[in-house]
């Protein structure tokens, strides 16, 4: 249904019908490809986005007396305080209870304004496969002869929203399809169930941090450790000597480079030469904005009126060779330099008609 037809038939809802007006901009979320809905009180009004393609879209507004029962619906569902508006709260809602294809994360938080609310849709589709993620060519083949090694350490970097997750899961999906090898994950959280593997997640509040998860996991025999995220000495230190003593391990690092992995890397962990030894190959991704194809970038309801409809990786990459490990062992990093960066990537997607100009500049701070 069409976003301005579902608006009409939100405003012909009565305030006490809010179980239906978030039923709708849940499934409008879903139909549209939104990642999460933000639900922002600005005094007599509400604010509803969707983050669609990774930027904020504003949808619609809700009266107050419509958005206070919204709220407290949100927060019965995710069995959260349904009082508590001056301290931050975390839920889940389970996805029959809102008719959804997704389970789907709640976080409140008071502001300035009034209460912010944002729901997360854990996309419950079957995990890509390598080839749907749409890497070059050599990169995938990369991602292959990684997977089918039996020890080393593979690792992510990106900022939040890069498609790093996404990745993870492709590769979780390859190494199941393999066989033969047992898989466990350390997860925050846990956004798809991929058969055939042990996935965990962390919980800070009981202590359980992926320093702690991974420190235990060792002992149950995976030949496979993912990590969902390197982000302490303790974390770092146990993933490379994971990655020397027999185990596959995959990660993620914000470094934003493949020379900052390194660099990162190489400051959390004193051992120059077990960093140099344990990584064998590092992926630094972003996701740029695919031009709509039923417009043409012009402005339609395909795109909700933005431009853009879907996203596509660029990638840049490096294997560590034998002169790299030494060049890391001596932290002589300004020669390494990844295979075909982010700005070739992404100018060869403009020139090709795929994205535009201003999503290049926009992705690249111009």
């Amino acid at each position: 249904m069409p976003i301005e037809k579902i608006q009409a038939a939100d405003e012909k809802v009565s305030a006490t019908s809010a179980p239906e007006v978030l039923e709708n901009l849940v499934r409008l979320a879903e139909r549209a490809g939104a990642s999460d809905i933000h639900l922002q009180m600005r005094g007599k009004i509400a604010e509803v986005g969707f983050r669609l393609d990774g930027l904020i879209t504003p949808i619609r507004e809700l009266p107050a007396e419509i958005a206070e029962r919204v709220f407290g619906r949100v927060k019965f569902l995710a069995r959260l305080k349904t009082y508590q508006e001056s301290l931050p709260q975390d839920g889940r809602i389970v996805r029959d209870e809102l008719k959804s294809k997704n389970d789907i994360r709640v976080a409140t938080y008071p502001t300035v304004t009034g209460e912010k609310i944002v729901l997360r849709l854990f996309h419950s589709a079957t995990a890509n496969s390598l080839g749907e993620l749409a890497f070059p060519t050599t990169a995938n083949a990369e991602l292959e002869k990684f997977l089918r090694q039996s020890s080393g350490l593979l690792l992510l970097t990106g900022p939040a929203g890069s498609g790093k997750t996404t990745t993870i899961y492709a590769c979780l999906r390859q190494l199941a399809e393999l066989g033969g090898r047992h898989i466990i994950t350390i997860e925050d959280p846990v956004e798809q169930i991929v058969p055939g593997t042990m996935q965990t997640e962390i919980n800070e509040a009981t202590g359980l941090d992926f320093a702690k998860a991974a420190r235990h996991l060792l002992r149950q025999d995976p030949q496979v450790l993912i990590i969902g995220e390197i982000r302490d000495e303790a974390t770092a230190q146990l993933a490379v000597r994971a990655g020397l003593t027999g185990h596959l391990v995959i990660s993620t690092l914000h470094a934003g480079s493949c020379r900052g992995v390194f660099e990162r890397l190489l400051t959390m962990c004193a051992d120059h030469s077990a960093v140099a030894s344990a990584v064998e190959l590092v992926l630094n991704q972003r996701l740029i904005r695919k031009v709509c194809a039923a417009c043409d970038g012009a402005s339609c309801e395909t795109c909700l009126h933005t431009g853009y409809n879907g996203r596509v990786p660029l990638v840049e990459w490096l294997r560590v060779d034998e002169k790299m490990r030494e060049q890391i062992r001596r932290r002589e990093l300004s020669a390494i330099l990844p295979v075909q960066t982010l700005e070739i990537s992404a100018r060869s997607l403009v020139n090709q008609g795929v994205t535009n100009e201003a999503e290049f500049k926009r992705i690249f701070g111009l």
